[in-house]
């Protein structure tokens, strides 16, 4: 598999100086550098995807005119998570 280069960063020395100063052991700056990349576009498309199934679930609550109270949702997800908490917790 062939491989790629990200373009060279230019940043201020108190930034690179913050970055090499929470490199692990074994860690170079240019795996930290890779890791936050990647971790960047998960979260971004993740993000995407939210948004994507937020507006998706939107137009098919106007379509069918059922909609669910904000609190009667915000209770039914606390029981499901007090459930789990006994259940994993004891």
């Amino acid at each position: 598999m062939k491989t790629a280069s990200l373009p060279s960063l230019r940043v201020d020395t108190a930034l690179r100086e913050a970055a090499e100063g929470v490199l692990q052991e074994g860690e170079s700056l240019s795996s930290l550098i890779e890791t936050a990349v990647r971790e960047t576009i998960y979260r971004r498309q993740a993000q995407a995807a939210f948004i994507a199934r937020g507006l998706q679930a939107r137009e098919e609550a106007r379509g069918s005119g059922v909609y669910f109270e904000a609190a009667d949702v915000h209770q039914a997800l606390q029981d499901r998570l007090d459930a789990r908490r006994k259940k994993v917790l004891g």
